[in-house]
C-alpha cells in the first residue's frame, strides 16, 4: 500500500516519498508525516534475525518510501553501507553491566549522523531523477554538532548540489569544529553562528519559509533542501537500527520471540527517539521509550507536567548536541497525539513561535505513556562515565553517558528489569577531552588530539580515521556570521 505524505500544519496537498525527501520542509512550514505508519509484518520479524543490516535497512525503508523501485532502495542502501563503515556489521551490539549499547558511531564522521546521512544524498539524487527536477539542489542545515560533518561529508563533491552548514561558533567541541571546518568540496559551506543551535536553527527554518528567496532561487536553477533530520529521508533510515538491533538479540538469545525491550536514547531534535517510536508502531516489540536530555531539561519538563517552554536559560554542556531547546521533531508526535490535527497542531506551533511555550491537553498526555523523560547533570553523566569504565572496561561518549545515567535512574524509579538497548550516538573519539577529564582528571591539562592519543590507550580501541585525518588538516572555513545574516550569506555563496 503506498505511503503518501503530508505536512504536520496540514495546508498542502499530499505529496510522495521522493517529493517530500526533495522538499524536505512542507511549503507551509510543517514537518512531513506519513498517512499512515506501514506495519513491520509478523513475518518479517522472524525472518529479521536472519539478516545482515542492508537487507534490514531495505525491509523497513521499502514499507515507507513505497515510490522508490527496489533496485533503487536497494542501490541507495549499498551505496551507503559500505566499506565508509569501519565495521562490516555497520551497527555492533555492545554490552556493559547487563545493558547492550548500540555503537551507531561506527561511519565516516565518528557519530549517529552518519547512519541516516550516508544515504540520504543516495536518495534525494534518485528522487531528483525520479520526478524530473532540473534545479540544483541547495543544502541547508543547522547543527548542535554531529549533523553539519555527517552531511558535508555525504553531500561533498555530489554533482548537482550544494550544503551550507551553520553550526553555533564556541557551541560544539573541539574536534567536532575540526571535522567542519577542514572540510573539502567546492560545493561545501560551513559558517558560524554568534549564537546557539535554536538561533541556527530558527535562522534556517526561516530562509525556508521566504516566499520571495525561493522564488530567485528557482529563476536562478537552484532549489532547497534539508538534511536535518526534519526531512523524512533523515528519519526513516533512523529506524532500522531498532529493528535491527532487536533482530540481533534474539539471534544472539538474548531475549524470546516477542519480548518487549526498552530503548534509551540522549535526545536533542527529538529525531533519533520519535524513529524508536515510528519502529514501535510498525509492530517492534519495544517497551518504554526513554527520553534522556542534559541540563537544557525542557524534553523532561515537557513530559512531567505537558508544557513545553523554552523560555529559559540556554546551558552549554559537555553533551552539545543536545544543546537544544526547540526540538524540532517533536512536532511530529504533537501531531500524532492530537490525532493527526493540523490546525491544533498549527496553533500548538505558532503558539511556540509567538510566546515560546505552548501546553497540551490532558487527553493528549495520556497518550504520551510510551515515552519515559528524565534528566542527567553534568556531574551525573562525568560519573557514569567512569563508572563504566572503571567497573567494565567500557568507555562511552558524554552524550551516551546521559542516556545511561537516565536509564539507570528510570530502572531505580520503576524496578523494570526488561532488557535494554542504550542508544550510543558518538565515539568518546570526538568529545576526548570531557571523557578522558572523566576517567582520569590528571590528564585533562593537554591538547585534544594528545587526549585522543590517551584515549586509545585507556580504551583499547583504535584511534578512528576520522580523528587521524583532521590532525594536520588545513582549516577552509573561517566564516562567521550574525543570525540575522544568515540569509545574505546564502545568497552570497550563490552568486544571487
Amino acid at each position: 500500500m503506498e505511503v503518501l505524505y503530508g505536512s504536520t500544519r496540514g495546508k498542502d496537498r499530499k505529496v510522495t516519498a521522493s517529493q517530500a525527501v526533495l522538499q524536505g520542509l512542507a511549503p507551509d512550514g510543517g514537518l512531513f508525516v506519513p498517512d499512515h505508519i506501514p506495519v513491520l509484518h509478523s513475518d518479517i520479524l522472524k525472518e529479521i534475525p536472519k539478516m545482515d543490516y542492508r537487507q534490514t535497512a531495505y525491509e523497513v525503508m521499502k514499507l515507507f518510501l513505497t515510490d522508490f523501485t527496489e533496485e533503487e532502495l536497494k542501490n541507495c542502501i549499498n551505496s551507503a553501507y559500505d566499506s565508509k563503515f569501519d565495521t562490516e556489521e555497520i551497527v555492533p551490539l555492545a554490552e556493559a553491566g547487563g545493558v547492550c549499547y548500540l555503537e551507531l558511531f561506527h561511519g565516516p564522521t565518528i557519530a549517529f549522523k552518519d547512519m541516516a546521512l550516508s544515504i540520504l544524498p543516495h536518495l534525494m539524487v534518485t528522487a531528483a531523477r525520479k520526478n524530473k527536477v532540473e534545479n540544483e539542489i541547495v543544502i541547508l542545515t543547522a547543527t548542535s554538532g554531529d549533523t553539519g560533518k555527517a552531511a558535508l561529508a555525504g553531500f561533498a563533491d555530489v554533482k548537482r548540489t550544494k550544503i551550507i552548514v551553520f553550526y553555533p561558533k564556541g557551541g560544539v567541541s573541539a574536534i567536532q569544529e575540526k571535522q567542519m571546518v577542514t572540510q573539502k568540496g567546492d560545493n561545501t559551506l560551513v559558517v558560524g553562528i554568534r549564537g546557539n543551535f535554536d538561533d541556527a536553527q530558527t535562522g534556517v527554518k526561516r530562509i525556508f519559509a521566504d516566499r520571495a528567496l525561493g522564488e530567485e532561487l528557482g529563476k536562478n536553477g537552484y532549489q532547497f533542501s534539508s538534511a536535518n533530520s526534519i526531512n523524512i529521508g533523515r528519519l526513516v533510515p533512523q529506524i532500522c537500527y531498532y529493528v535491527y538491533a532487536y533482530g540481533r538479540l534474539l539471534r544472539e538469545g538474548k531475549i524470546r520471540e516477542g519480548e518487549q525491550v526498552n530503548v534509551a536514547v540522549p535526545t536533542g531534535n527529538f529525531g533519533n527517539i520519535l524513529a524508536a517510536f515510528y519502529a514501535k508502531k510498525m509492530g517492534l516489540p519495544l517497551g518504554k521509550l526513554i527520553c534522556a536530555s542534559n541540563e537544557n531539561k525542557v524534553l523532561f519538563d515537557f513530559f512531567r507536567t505537558g508544557a513545553y517552554d523554552r523560555n529559559r536559560e540556554f546551558i552549554l554542556t559537555t553533551s552539545p548536541s543536545m544543546d537544544i531547546l526547540i526540538s524540532s521533531n517533536l512536532e511530529r508526535l504533537i501531531y500524532r497525539i492530537t490525532g493527526d490535527d493540523s490546525a491544533e497542531t498549527a496553533e500548538l506551533m505558532a503558539a511556540l513561535n509567538g510566546t515560546g511555550k505552548y501546553e497540551i491537553t490532558s487527553e493528549m498526555r495520556a497518550l504520551l505513556s510510551d515515552f519515559y523523560g528524565n534528566f542527567a547533570t553534568e556531574t551525573e553523566a562525568g560519573e557514569e562515565i567512569k563508572r563504566l569504565y572503571k567497573d567494565y572496561g567500557y568507555v562511552i561518549d558524554t552524550h551516551t553517558a546521559v542516556a545511561s545515567a537516565v536509564y539507570r535512574k528510570y530502572r531505580e524509579e520503576t524496578g523494570d528489569s526488561a532488557r535494554t538497548i542504550i542508544a550510543s550516538t558518538a565515539s568518546p573519539y570526538k568529545f576526548a577531552r570531557s571523557v578522558m577529564k572523566a576517567v582520569d582528571q590528571e590528564q585533562a591539562d593537554k591538547g585534544d588530539f594528545e587526549l585522543a592519543d590517551e584515549l586509545e590507550k585507556y580504551s583499547g580501541v583504535p584511534l578512528p580515521g576520522a580523528v587521524k585525518d583532521i590532525r594536520t588538516a588545513p582549516v577552509l572555513h573561517e566564516k562567521v556570521c550574525g543570525a540575522e545574516e544568515m540569509k545574505d550569506v546564502v545568497r552570497e555563496f550563490l552568486g544571487l
